[in-house]
C-alpha cells in the first residue's frame, strides 16, 4: 500500500464514522411501506452448520458452539467483514427452523445492541449497503415473535443505517461496492416509511454508475465475470423494486440489465456456473440463472461468440471459454491476473480442464499465485508469466502483454478460434498463438499452440538466449489444470491422459509427440474451502530452438463414451 493509498483510507475512515455519528440524530422509522419479496438466496446445509456452531466466512472456520457471532475472535479481517454484511442471514432463513429463528433474531439484536449507534468495522458503505438488503429481505423472518421494544430497536437501526448512507454510499469505490451501497439506499426509500426522499437519489446515482461503469457490450473493467454476475443480481432487485412501488425505472438502469444479461449468457459454462478468471470464481450455485431469468430472453449464443474480452465455443453438451484479451489494467492491476490465451473447458454438469482461481482467500502469496500465468490451463515460458507483476505490496501488473489479434468463425464443422499475444517479446524475443476448433458435437477439442520470433528484435533477442541456454533453447510448457472430481491416469505408456469425469465421460488428451508429457500436482482455489483442494495437471513440456516452434494436442471423448449421459450425482453444496 502505498502512503496515498493510507492517507486515502485514514480519510474515508474518518468520514464513515462522522456520517455514522451525524445519522442517528434524524428520524427513526416505525413501519414498512412496502416489503420486498426474500431474493437472496442461502444454503439449507450451510444454515444447519451455523446453528451447530459451525461458521465459515471468508474461507475462514470459526468452531464456536454456543457463541454469539460478534463474541469469536475474528481469525482475519475478512471473517470479520463478511459477519457484518449478513450474508450468513440468507443460510439460516433458507434452513428456517425455530432455532434458527432465533439465533438469527438473537444475533441481529447483538449487533444492534453493540454496532447500531455506529461503531465497529461495519459502517462501510459497501457492508451497510448489503446488511440493510438482508435485514429487509428477510424482515418476517427477523422480527416474528418480536416485542415491541425489539421492533422499535430494529426499525431505529434501520433509520440510523438509510441515513449513513445518504450520506456516504456515493463514496463507495466503483463497481460491485458502490452497487451494494446504493441498492442498500433505494431498498430503504421504497420500503420504509418515511425515507421515500431517498428512493430517487438513489435509482438516479444507480443510473449514472451503470452508463458510466457498464461498458457498450455488458462488460465492466475488472473482467471480473462474477463480479458482474453479482451487479446484474443487484441491478435486477433494483428494477424489480422500482416496478412493485410502481415508480419510473430510469432508462440507464434498464438498458444496463440488457446489455449485461448477454454478456453473461456467452460466459456461463454449460453447468451453469462461470468461468474463473482475473479474481472470480464459479458464483454460487443457481444465482447466475436467477438473475438471468429475470432479465430479457435474447437468441442463445451460437457455437462461437464474445463477450467482455472472452471467446466462447460451444457445440454439444460441451462449453469453452477462452480469456482473448489483454489483462485490465488501471485499479484493476492489484487484481488482474496473467491469463491471456488460458481455456476452461466444461462438459455437461462436470468442469474438465479449469484454472486455479483466485488464491486471495487463503492469503497474499496464494493470491499472487493464483494469477500467474503458471496457474491458468495456458503455455507458459519457463519462469515467466504472459504479463509481470511488481514487487510493492499490492503485487500490481506492471508488464501488460498485448494482444494482437484475436479470430473466430464458426461453420458446420463446429467453431474455430486463433489468438495471438506478444507476453514474452520483451523478455524472450517470442510471441504466442493459441488456435482451438471444437467440434460442433462437442465431442472433440484440437488445438495448436505456437512460439515466434517475428520482427528482427525479437529474433536478435531470441538467439542471444538460445546461443547463452548453450542450444538447449527456451524453456516452456503447456499446462491443462484439471478439476478436483477429474479421476486422470497416464495411458499409452505415457503419450496420453485419460480422464474420467464423475457422469461417467472419459475423455483422452493426446499431442504431436513433441515434448514429455506428464501429469503432475496441482491446486484448486476454491472461495469457501479451508485451504486449497489438491488436483492434478497436464503437463506438456517442451523448448523452443528455432524462430517457430509448433505444438499440437487434442481433448476428445473416449469412442465408447456415448452422446449424453443420465448424469444425476449431485455435489455436497456445503464446502467444510
Amino acid at each position: 500500500m502505498t502512503r496515498q493509498d493510507g492517507r486515502t483510507g485514514r480519510r474515508d475512515r474518518l468520514a464513515n464514522r462522522y456520517a455514522a455519528w451525524a445519522a442517528r440524530r434524524l428520524r427513526v422509522v416505525t413501519a414498512f411501506v412496502a416489503q420486498p419479496e426474500p431474493r437472496s438466496i442461502g444454503l439449507h446445509a450451510r444454515g444447519k452448520q451455523i446453528l451447530s456452531g459451525n461458521i465459515l466466512l471468508a474461507g475462514h472456520l470459526a468452531e464456536a458452539p454456543g457463541v454469539p457471532i460478534w463474541d469469536i475472535t475474528a481469525p482475519d479481517p475478512a471473517f470479520a467483514a463478511e459477519a457484518q454484511g449478513f450474508i450468513w442471514l440468507d443460510d439460516l432463513v433458507a434452513l428456517g427452523t425455530p432455532a434458527a429463528r432465533k439465533l438469527a433474531q438473537d444475533w441481529t439484536a447483538r449487533w444492534i445492541d453493540r454496532y447500531g449507534h455506529g461503531r465497529g468495522p461495519g459502517w462501510t458503505p459497501d457492508l451497510t449497503g448489503r446488511r440493510m438488503v438482508r435485514w429487509i429481505h428477510h424482515s418476517v423472518f427477523l422480527m416474528s415473535g418480536q416485542d415491541k421494544a425489539a421492533h422499535d430497536a430494529w426499525f431505529a437501526a434501520l433509520a440510523h443505517q438509510t441515513e449513513f448512507l445518504a450520506r456516504r454510499a456515493r463514496s463507495a469505490a466503483p463497481g460491485l461496492p458502490r452497487f451494494e451501497a446504493l441498492i442498500g439506499l433505494l431498498y430503504a426509500g421504497l420500503s420504509l416509511q418515511g425515507m421515500d426522499r431517498h428512493a430517487g437519489p438513489a435509482a438516479e446515482s444507480l443510473a449514472h454508475d451503470c452508463a458510466d461503469l457498464i461498458d457498450a457490450e455488458g462488460g465492466i473493467a475488472s473482467r471480473n465475470p462474477e463480479e458482474l454476475a453479482e451487479i446484474l443480481t443487484l441491478l435486477g432487485w433494483a428494477v424489480r423494486g422500482l416496478a412493485e412501488a410502481d415508480r419510473a425505472i430510469p432508462r440507464a438502469l434498464s438498458q444496463a440489465v440488457d446489455r449485461i444479461a448477454p454478456c453473461l449468457r456467452i460466459l456461463r459454462h454449460a453447468d451453469g456456473g462461470l468461468p474463473r478468471f482475473h479474481g472470480g470464481g464459479t458464483g454460487a450455485e443457481g444465482r447466475l440463472d436467477q438473475a438471468l431469468s429475470a432479465s430479457a430472453m435474447p437468441r442463445p449464443p451460437g457455437h462461437a461468440a464474445m463477450a467482455m474480452g472472452y471467446l466462447r465455443l460451444s457445440g454439444g453438451r460441451t462449453s469453452v471459454i477462452l480469456d482473448a484479451a489483454d489483462p485490465p489494467a488501471g485499479p484493476h492491476r492489484a487484481t488482474a491476473h496473467a491469463s491471456t490465451g488460458a481455456f476452461e473447458l466444461t462438459s455437461g454438469r462436470r468442469p474438465l480442464i479449469v484454472n486455479c482461481g483466485s488464491g486471495l482467500p487463503f492469503g497474499a502469496e496464494w493470491g499472487l499465485a493464483g494469477r500467474a500465468t503458471q496457474s491458468h490451463s495456458a503455455l507458459a515460458v519457463n519462469g515467466f508469466s504472459s504479463s509481470r507483476f511488481g514487487q510493492n505490496a499490492r503485487s500490481e501488473m506492471l508488464e501488460h502483454c498485448a494482444r494482437v489479434t484475436a479470430l473466430r468463425q464458426a461453420g458446420g464443422d463446429g467453431a474455430l478460434v486463433w489468438l495471438a499475444h506478444d507476453g514474452w517479446s520483451a523478455t524472450h524475443g517470442l510471441s504466442a498463438a493459441r488456435e482451438l476448433h471444437l467440434s460442433s458435437d462437442g465431442r472433440r477439442l484440437g488445438g495448436t499452440d505456437i512460439l515466434t520470433a517475428q520482427s528482427a528484435a525479437e529474433r536478435a533477442r531470441f538467439s542471444e538466449l538460445f546461443d547463452r541456454s548453450r542450444l538447449e533453447g527456451v524453456g516452456f510448457a503447456l499446462r491443462f489444470h484439471l478439476h478436483p472430481d477429474v479421476d486422470a491416469t497416464l495411458d499409452m505408456g505415457g503419450t496420453a491422459v485419460s480422464m474420467q469425469l464423475r457422469s461417467g465421460e472419459i475423455w483422452v488428451f493426446r499431442h504431436d509427440g513433441k515434448g514429455r508429457l506428464s501429469l503432475d500436482p496441482s491446486v484448486y482455489l476454491e472461495k469457501g474451502r479451508l485451504k486449497p483442494r489438491p488436483s492434478r495437471q497436464i503437463v506438456l513440456s517442451c523448448a523452443a530452438r528455432d524462430f517457430e516452434t509448433r505444438i499440437g494436442w487434442t481433448l476428445a471423448k473416449a469412442q465408447d463414451t456415448p452422446l449424453a449421459i443420465r448424469d444425476l450425482d449431485r455435489d455436497d453444496p456445503v464446502l467444510l
